[in-house]
């Protein structure tokens, strides 16, 4: 038998070239998988906290919530950024700069970089008359803003002060803060220059 007329026989269907056909997926198995896939995302709306809104609320962002979160050791600098920002730097602005005719500035400021006895005094009852702060008189009237804070706000506030812009002076503690509340007692007076110099 020649070659030409083997290699054109048919061969065997056992030794036959497979060949692809179409074949129907289950309905069955189309369904399993949706209801898995649904069964999922309902698990995850129900255990995840991305549609939780009470998971965020009140907070905007991570840095705001960070910002309420207890100290982890020493003056929280970030809270009493937080508190400079809602109860100082409307007058004095947000970078210790102060405000023409308003408010003398915290940066490079002899009163912020000073003792401690008589920074806290100034906000616990406020200070009138005229003040020199860089070579420059100011004549107005502070309100005691830091009265209403607790001891650990009003010490993170003024250490965050005596820190930031440049200034580099020791931090101020809740417990010296407490210690001049309690050495003041109540007192309403606004202070003076005169008076606060004769602090020690």
């Amino acid at each position: 038998m020649s070659p030409d007329r083997a290699s054109s026989l048919p061969l065997p269907a056992e030794t036959a070239e497979p060949k692809a056909v179409d074949v129907a997926v289950p309905v069955g198995l189309l369904v399993l998988l949706l209801v898995l896939l649904f069964g999922g995302m309902v698990y995850f709306d129900q255990h995840g906290a991305w549609f939780k809104p009470e998971v965020y609320t009140p907070y905007i962002s991570v840095a705001d919530l960070q910002s309420f979160q207890p100290p982890t050791g020493g003056i929280n600098l970030e809270r009493g950024k937080v508190v400079y920002e809602s109860v100082c730097g409307l007058c004095h602005n947000p970078d210790g700069a102060g405000k023409p005719n308003q408010a003398p500035p915290f940066a490079g400021s002899e009163w912020a970089l000073g003792s401690p006895n008589r920074m806290i005094r100034i906000p616990l009852s406020g200070l009138n008359g005229t003040v020199k702060v860089k070579d420059v008189d100011w004549n107005l009237s502070m309100p005691a803003m830091g009265a209403a804070l607790s001891d650990d706000d009003l010490s993170a506030v003024l250490t965050y002060i005596r820190s930031s812009w440049g200034n580099k002076a020791t931090p101020i503690t809740a417990a010296q803060v407490k210690a001049v509340r309690a050495e003041i007692g109540n007192r309403t007076q606004m202070w003076t220059v005169e008076q606060l110099n004769a602090v020690p």
